[in-house]
């Protein structure tokens, strides 16, 4: 089965030249690597091209939706991996992706994080793995994809492409996991299929935070899912855990290892929340 893998990208020079990098290490090369840009105004297409293998599109109508949905109309693999600017993939991740994808019954998965740039990420992936199993035992049918480290069958996209939602302040890969489930294909959760992620979501005021959590639920509200409700009690625990959370993410210099007051109060970058950068 060849592997396409698609990344929506708006602003992310700064990750973007370490997520190649991971993709070009991989044992098992992918078939192709499809990176989206979203109207960057930073060097993101730039760093794009010092990468041969690294095929460039531009969308112009503004949304991670419509960049998710470029790249995957152009992927030409059997399967469609999609991941963000931040994910660094360890380097079996596509043979993973394979052997998941033997399974003829599976049309769509997704997998688990680790933190690689949060001080106690042991700590954190221990408790991210234990809410999202947990939530993916209750949603049962109406299961999740998560966009940083997910994977669909081209031929089921092309099937429910046009059914799919683009409106803003919305999860674009909740909503992709919905629709497939709602043409009866199989969405899985396997928590073996571990991806690198950034902690930067966390890194916001609290508001906002809450704000973009929130759009879980109300993406499977948009889709009458009472499901939803298995949402809040994750939701609740990860509000509890924001400000220890955040703290800990900003005094921590993950390059040299070292918590100072300075790195805390440093100035920083919010990234775009991707539900309301949205034409």
């Amino acid at each position: 089965m060849k592997i396409s893998i698609v990344i929506p990208v708006y602003n992310e020079a700064e990750r973007l030249g370490a997520c190649l990098e991971a993709i070009a290490a991989q044992t098992l090369p992918a078939h192709e690597v499809i990176v989206v840009d979203n109207n960057s105004t930073d060097n993101t297409v730039s760093i794009t091209k010092r990468y041969p293998f690294a095929r460039l599109l531009r969308e112009t109508k503004q949304g991670v939706v419509y960049a998710r949905n470029k790249g995957f109309d152009a992927a030409t693999g059997e399967i469609i991996g999609r991941i963000d600017a931040d994910t660094l993939l360890p380097g079996e991740w596509t043979g993973q992706i394979q052997a998941i994808f033997a399974d003829k019954t599976i049309t769509a998965v997704s997998g688990s994080p680790h933190y690689y740039d949060f001080a106690w990420s042991g700590i954190a992936d221990s408790i991210d793995l234990r809410l999202r199993s947990h939530l993916a035992r209750k949603l049962g049918v109406n299961n999740f994809l998560w966009g940083a480290n997910m994977a669909v069958r081209r031929c089921a996209w092309q099937k429910i492409r046009a059914d799919l939602c683009s409106q803003s302040a919305m999860h674009e890969d909740f909503d992709l996991g919905i629709h497939l489930q709602a043409h009866r294909y199989r969405v899985v959760y396997d928590e073996s299929l571990v991806a690198g992620v950034s902690s930067r979501r966390i890194d916001t005021g609290f508001g906002a935070y809450v704000r973009y959590t929130l759009i879980s639920p109300r993406t499977y509200a948009w889709h009458s899912l009472k499901s939803r409700r298995h949402m809040y009690p994750v939701l609740f625990v990860c509000w509890l855990g924001y400000l220890p959370g955040r703290l800990i993410y900003r005094s921590y210099n993950p390059a040299t290892g070292v918590y100072s007051l300075s790195q805390l109060l440093s100035a920083t970058s919010a990234r775009v929340d991707p539900t309301t950068n949205t034409a």
